[in-house]
């Protein structure tokens, strides 16, 4: 009678520490402030996407070179070089430098990446659309400066010896520029450096 019970403990014993762990291991979402500078290790991430390219449009916009238009800019965008050892989306990282100046009112851009489709787009109407809805060919605009860049990199990692942990340092730089597509000039430039310490214990999981 009495192991019975033993056993009947035990078994109750098992049961909320079975639901006790399935509680602590259940799926969860929630939203993350994306203001908040967190880094998860020493690479370039979300948060350095967003600070670099905020600073980047934000010098541009207050430059010299911007002043002294007389009208806004037509800018095309020819990409930013990723000249790191980990992949990163340097599409978004000239999307959104090119959603801040366009929203300023100070910048236009050209959709150089779509040309393709606006290209197919005209000749379908030239062909289907009615004479008054037709787009005019011929009647885009030309881009008067070129966006463009690079991401680079340097890795250092502490040396092998006894220890708990190693450290790892990254260095990242973002080079951007505007070239005058007329002279080939480079009208304005600007870099913005990262510099980050992670340190991972060596063993763990």
């Amino acid at each position: 009678m009495k192991k019975a019970s033993l056993n009947i403990i035990v078994a109750a014993v098992a049961a909320v520490a079975l639901t006790n762990g399935c509680v602590a291991v259940r799926s969860s979402v929630r939203e993350i402030d994306l203001n908040q500078k967190k880094h998860f290790d020493a690479d370039f991430d979300a948060t350095d996407l967003r600070s670099t390219t905020e600073s980047v449009a934000e010098e541009l916009l207050a430059s010299p070179f911007l002043a002294k238009q007389s009208k806004p800019p037509i800018m095309m965008v020819a990409g930013v070089e990723n000249r790191t050892t980990q992949y990163v989306d340097t599409k978004s990282l000239t999307d959104r430098i090119r959603t801040i100046l366009i929203r300023s009112g100070k910048v236009q851009f050209i959709n150089a990446a779509r040309r393709d489709d606006l290209l197919r787009e005209q000749g379908y109407q030239a062909a289907h659309a009615t004479p008054e809805t037709q787009a005019a060919i011929g009647k885009q605009l030309g881009a008067k400066y070129m966006l463009s860049g690079s991401l680079t990199e340097m890795r250092k990692k502490t040396p092998r010896q006894v220890r708990l942990s190693r450290k790892e340092w990254n260095y990242y730089k973002l080079t951007m520029e505007v070239t005058d597509l007329e002279t080939g000039l480079i009208t304005w430039t600007t870099e913005k450096e990262i510099m980050r310490q992670a340190s991972k214990p060596l063993i763990g999981w």
